[in-house]
């Protein structure tokens, strides 16, 4: 068929789905492997979340060393380019407006990961995030001075936000941290085996407000509905902290939608499958990064070479990376070990905890039902604007449903794009 005028046809050796440091790595690598490369990301700037660009973010010397094959003659970049379908060999996406056919020879998945989000009572109100989430919307200009942030979850980005808070003038009045003590120090004396991570931990653990084994129990708004405070479960004592800011997280989860989409399969874990060249269960589609597992940005790198070398064919220069995903593997392990959910977080949830906000479900009434379809046909969970996207990862972790299948478009389009067909012959 005839394109519109409104769309472009694009051909590639390899295309990058993702331009975070998995991206950017795997990018170095099939530039070298003399291959003509396209990528593509929904950013309108490269560098995925931990290398967010932004008026309050300077970027260290590593990032801008990766982000610097963005200049690559063999290299076309796409930023705020939105993958809607997949079909043999070609990817739609749309970008400013304007769809783009792409075909390709080899497909690398850098897709990243999503926070991981869980509910507690009053959780949709104004003011509160997840904790990656603030942390983006700082980067990206966010104003900070006098707002006092309460961070609750698990995990060491949790740290990082705090950080990033503190250094935009924002008061960080507390951390909640899930995870007890013991396993805290049992993690700590492992850093041994990473001291770049022993270096970044002694710098960013706090001397005071952090809770350890605690968790959010609710928060108390005004008559406006604004923030005003915290409640907190500290060493089994409730606990209120004033605040006009939480930001919540449990981690990350892989983002692995476009994965589903070409078929490949996940493992137990919820992580793209991949074999020892980051290969997934279908020939010819790559993955790297976080949606194969988290294990923060060493990890990303080292899988984003192994995949860039091995699908242009340079086995000898994936080798070396191989050996040291080994290292990095190993601490992915050991953080995953560290701050694997408490159950009780779950078993503390009441009957009428909002559970999809966008059709305004409560728990109770999803515990009929022993899937996820039975409990959308009966009542309209995951039928509103986001489409299941946040309801259905939480009940995978409260209730462990399977998540469904994604289907297209994987993100609103315009209708233009959405009626656009594929000529599986011609440009």
């Amino acid at each position: 068929m005839a394109t519109s005028p409104s769309s472009t046809v694009l051909h590639c050796d390899v295309l990058i789905i993702g331009s975070g440091p998995a991206g950017l790595a795997t990018a170095q690598a099939t530039v070298q492997g003399q291959q003509s490369v396209i990528l593509i990301d929904d950013n309108p700037r490269a560098g995925g979340q931990i290398w967010r660009q932004g008026p309050f973010h300077a970027l260290p010397p590593m990032a801008k060393h990766y982000l610097s094959v963005l200049s690559a003659d063999a290299l076309i970049y796409l930023p705020g380019c939105k993958v809607v379908a997949v079909d043999n060999q070609c990817v739609i996406a749309e970008t400013a407006g304007k769809h783009q056919i792409i075909h390709y020879q080899r497909i690398i998945l850098c897709t990243g990961a999503k926070e991981k989000v869980l509910p507690f009572p009053g959780w949709t109100l104004p003011g509160i995030t997840g904790a990656g989430g603030l942390q983006a919307l700082i980067k990206n200009g966010l104003p900070m001075t006098g707002e006092r942030v309460v961070i609750a979850g698990s995990g060491p980005l949790l740290l990082a936000v705090a950080e990033t808070v503190k250094k935009t003038g924002g008061n960080v009045v507390g951390i909640i941290e899930q995870t007890p003590l013991h396993r805290l120090f049992w993690f700590g004396l492992q850093l041994i085996h990473w001291p770049e991570k022993l270096r970044q931990a002694i710098t960013l653990v706090p001397l005071k407000n952090y809770y350890k084994n605690s968790m959010v129990l609710g928060v108390e708004a005004s008559a406006e509905g604004k923030l005003t405070g915290v409640y907190i479960s500290n060493k089994g004592q409730k606990q209120k902290l004033s605040c006009t800011r939480l930001a919540c997280g449990f981690g990350l989860r892989p983002n692995t939608e476009l994965a589903q989409l070409f078929g490949c399969l996940l493992d137990e874990q919820g992580n793209i499958q991949t074999d020892a060249w980051q290969q997934t269960t279908i020939p010819g589609v790559y993955a790297a990064g976080e949606c194969t597992g988290i294990g923060g940005s060493e990890l990303a790198l080292c899988e984003g070479f192994v995949a860039g070398f091995a699908a242009s064919g340079k086995y000898t220069l994936a080798e070396k990376w191989q050996k040291k995903r080994i290292k990095w593997r190993r601490f992915a392990a050991t953080a995953a070990q560290t701050f694997k959910l408490n159950t009780e977080i779950i078993r503390a949830l009441t009957p009428d905890t909002l559970i999809c906000r966008c059709e305004d479900v409560r728990l109770k009434e999803l515990e009929p039902f022993q899937d996820w379809h039975s409990a959308k046909m009966a009542t309209r969970c995951g039928m509103g604007a986001c489409q299941g996207k946040i309801c259905s990862a939480i009940l995978h972790d409260i209730k462990h449903w399977a998540i469904p299948s994604p289907r297209i478009p994987l993100s609103p389009v315009s209708l233009e794009t959405l009626t656009a067909e594929v000529d599986k012959t011609t440009d």
